[in-house]
């Protein structure tokens, strides 16, 4: 037996030894949490003297999310026979509730929960394993951008494609985003009878950004949007609702909505796809470093727990690393204004780490200094709020402590952001009737969330408006009035005060009404690696750096000084599938 694998079994045996003393009444318990957007319940099943077994029966958290959560608390908790584990990084919130399910099933189990609760020390192995892995294709990054890019190598004739997540599960932002898809000329378009093209859209890209994206890289995107959305539902099985939401700077209604709206529904069935096609994803394996040989991106260097890889790449490596959302000292690093005092809708993997990279190998960066908020997020967690589209349903208005409004509900998210930091409080109010939550479907979609606003005090629900403005302080006169001046907006179809795009759809007189607290969050960076329209990154010469692509958020100079709702997914998935068959055919 070696040195390494002595120390292990020691170590192991002495952690096990945290539960000495604990005596349980044998059998099966059954215990529930609440995690942050839906309930856990785990059942266990105990001998004498030990934690025998533990099954998840009810997942109701962030898909795949918590999936990981569950499996990473739950291995460790049999493992070292304490409830006080590490759990998944990113998913800490699902990864507590799933410590607090088990611990709630064992207080029927007449044991002693405190010699349970010891912190087990997980020390480091002293040596890694050195492994070198032959790819054609790697790719950093599992979220929405690698598994799409991931996807299109393999069909365009790579035998083997590994993808690099950082994390326990994979997603990023995709999968905590709302999913949703702008495509101009779209079925929904074409069954209600809207007028669009892949011009609008491209104008509607420019003009959103200030006209600071690269017209080549927009061209590219409006071109091929449309396609792109066939691809997830004809060829990834993507299931998209039969109706549309109007973002915010959009010329027309055009953004597709995915199943459940959430971009869960892609990513898991990106996932199947990938799965199916024998693509390997690596977990909590994050890319360390580029590996360069005579001028050409070769490999990847890369490192878990336990294995310092070495991953060579025969036709290139493509980097969908995302942004940088959640690095504070790199968001201030560009831009000083957004520090640590904003919050941000970001997994907390978005730290910028493939532009790191990319920038040691000689990549150039644009717009870096171009950082959005959202503007509906959680005061709390900065989480991004889904009941915030009943605003993008065109069916709520935002108002400030003094009841009025004071920004088009449908105007670019940078302009509602920055108009809600400068009312009282820095914070906004959303209205609306429960005739536009059921419209909306948001009430349905997302009821974990909807009761983790309603237990925090962010979501009030009332008989009149005058109940639901005194809940948070909201001059409630000021609101009726207010309320009564839309409906007369919407009776003649013309917003006076704020033109505001779109159906104007009146409020009931009789309620029931909901009033959302939201703050801004940050939410997606702008800036990133500069790309050409095949998706090749360009050096500070202007030159392609050979074997090296990039899609999604870790790119830069699409999206200019802002990003339109709903332009994301389709960003990832055109310069995805072009990162993924040119790595190929350009080799």
């Amino acid at each position: 037996m070696s040195k390494n694998k002595t120390l292990l079994g020691i170590m192991t045996l002495l952690l096990a030894l945290n539960a000495y003393g604990v005596e349980f009444k044998a059998g099966t318990y059954v215990g529930e949490a609440k995690g942050y957007r839906g309930d856990i319940k785990a059942q266990v099943t105990v001998s004498k003297d030990r934690i025998e077994n533990i099954e998840i029966v009810k997942n109701g958290d962030t898909p795949i999310l918590s999936d990981a959560a569950a499996k990473k608390v739950t291995e460790n908790i049999l493992k070292y026979q304490t409830l006080r584990v590490d759990g998944a990084a990113g998913a800490t919130s699902s990864s507590r509730a799933v410590e607090r399910a088990v611990k709630n099933a064992l207080k029927n189990s007449g044991a002693d929960l405190s010699k349970l609760n010891k912190r087990v020390k997980t020390e480091k192995v002293a040596k890694l394993k050195q492994e070198t892995v032959n790819e054609d294709v790697v790719v950093i990054g599992a979220g929405g951008a690698g598994l799409v890019a991931a996807i299109e190598a393999k069909l365009n004739g790579a035998k083997n494609v590994a993808v690099l997540e950082k994390m326990a599960f994979a997603g990023g932002n995709t999968l905590i985003s709302g999913g949703e898809y702008a495509a101009p000329n779209n079925w929904i378009q074409e069954k209600k009878g809207i007028q669009d093209s892949k011009d609008i859209f491209y104008n509607d890209i420019l003009k959103g950004g200030d006209n600071e994206g690269d017209p080549k890289l927009v061209r590219v995107l409006a071109d091929n949007a449309l396609d792109g959305a066939k691809w997830l539902r004809d060829y990834v099985d993507v299931t998209f609702e039969d109706r549309q939401l109007f973002f915010g700077g959009h010329s027309v209604e055009r953004s597709l909505v995915p199943k459940d709206a959430t971009g869960v529904e892609m990513i898991k069935k990106l996932l199947a796809k990938a799965d199916e096609l024998g693509i390997k994803v690596y977990y909590e394996t994050p890319a360390t470093e580029l590996i360069v040989d005579k001028d050409r991106v070769v490999g990847v260097k890369a490192e878990s727990a336990t294995t310092d890889y070495t991953f060579n790449a025969k036709n290139g490596v493509i980097i969908a690393s995302g942004g940088f959302g959640s690095n504070v000292q790199m968001r201030m690093k560009y831009n000083k204004d957004i520090d640590d005092s904003i919050l941000s809708t970001n997994t907390v993997g978005i730290t910028g780490d493939g532009i790191v990279m990319a920038e040691k190998v000689g990549a150039k960066l644009e717009d870096m200094q171009f950082i959005q908020t959202y503007p509906t997020c959680d005061p709390i967690s900065g989480a991004l709020l889904y009941f915030g589209d009943v605003r993008l349903a065109g069916g709520s208005i935002l108002v400030n402590q003094e009841g009025k409004r004071f920004v088009e509900e449908l105007q670019r998210r940078d302009v509602i952001s920055m108009a809600i930091k400068s009312q009282p409080g820095s914070v906004a109010y959303q209205f609306c009737d429960q005739a536009q939550v059921d419209n909306s479907g948001v009430a349905e979609h997302h009821k974990g969330e909807v009761e983790y606003l309603f237990n925090n005090k962010l979501l009030v629900k009332a008989n009149t408006i005058k109940e639901a403005a005194d809940f948070f302080g909201i001059d409630a006169k000021e609101l009726e009035k207010t309320v009564d001046k839309y409906n007369e907006y919407a009776k003649n179809g013309k917003d006076l005060e704020f033109n505001k795009r779109g159906k104007l759809t009146p409020f009931d007189k009789n309620g029931p009404f909901y009033i959302m607290k939201a703050v801004p969050a940050v939410h997606h960076t702008m800036g990133g690696l500069k790309i050409d329209e095949n998706a090749r990154v360009i050096n500070q010469n202007g030159e392609p750096i050979k074997g090296l692509y990039a899609a999604g958020e870790v790119t830069g100079d699409i999206h200019g000084t802002n990003r339109l709702g709903s332009d994301a997914i389709a960003d990832i998935t055109v310069f995805g599938k072009i990162a993924g068959k040119n790595v190929m055919q350009e080799n």
